[in-house]
């Protein structure tokens, strides 16, 4: 599979050989024939023994969970279907120490969100899916629902996680417009406060003369006022003199 692949991307997956499903497009073959021209593709790899019913139906369930991928390459359509090949120890030996190889080589995380890390186990997990189904394809299709429950969990997540970036983003830039906002109306009051300080000033200025006069003009009433006594009390005195000059016994 050397030449291929260049064309279909690398995969934890074990596929057969690719078919070659459309040279033209009036040509069509079918997915177990081999080409006449072009690159030699063998055929699908066969299995254990089993009734014809039993092996079409454990192929179609197993292309159902792990649909054949295909591609384009010199204007020719190319299919490759999932190995139906059973697996053994030491193909699972194999997975896990390739797991281990491209985590290593891709410089995957160990820890925290990776999608490299992400996509190397869903294909590690969909092998184990693939070795399960055609041993048992009751145990394989609960593995697929294990398979899509996490998935759908994932995405749930992804989902949340984008709509609180998005509210968080929502939220930041309503707060700068308030802030503005908030800014122009503390200039605006500060301006209000920085005039009726002014007022303040000039009230109190206000206020300061009109008592400093209201003092001078007591302390004029005060000292007229006093004045006024004064002669009152002289002019009593002159009076009471006058009028004692004349009641007294002329001697």
């Amino acid at each position: 599979m050397g030449d291929f692949e260049a064309s279909a991307e690398v995969s934890l997956v074990k596929y057969d050989n690719p078919v070659l499903v459309i040279r033209h497009e009036d040509q069509r073959l079918a997915p177990g024939k081999v080409p006449t021209e072009g690159l030699a593709v063998p055929p699908r790899p066969k299995t254990a023994p089993l009734s014809a019913d039993a092996r079409r139906e454990s192929d179609e369930i197993l292309n159902k969970i792990l649909p054949p991928r295909e591609w384009l390459e010199d204007n020719q359509l190319w299919r490759q279907y999932v190995s139906s090949t059973p697996a053994t120890r030491l193909d699972v030996i194999n997975l896990q120490e390739e797991l281990d190889m491209r985590l290593q080589q891709q410089q995957a995380r160990e820890t925290g969100i990776c999608p490299v890390r992400r996509k190397l186990y869903t294909q590690c997990f969909e092998e184990l899916i693939r070795q399960v189904t055609i041993n048992c394809a009751e145990r394989g299709l609960l593995l697929l629902r294990v398979r899509d429950e996490v998935r759908m969990t994932i995405a749930a997540y992804q989902t949340l996680y984008e709509s609180s970036i998005a509210f968080g983003m929502r939220k930041a830039l309503m707060a700068e417009q308030g802030k503005a906002d908030l800014e122009d109306t503390v200039e605006q009051l500060q301006g209000v406060k920085a005039e009726l300080e002014k007022q303040v000033v000039d009230l109190r200025a206000r206020t300061d003369q009109i008592e400093r006069r209201a003092t001078e003009q007591r302390q004029a009433d005060e000292k007229q006022h006093a004045e006024e006594i004064q002669n009152l009390k002289r002019t009593n005195q002159m009076l009471r003199t006058q009028l004692e000059g004349i009641t007294a016994p002329k001697k």
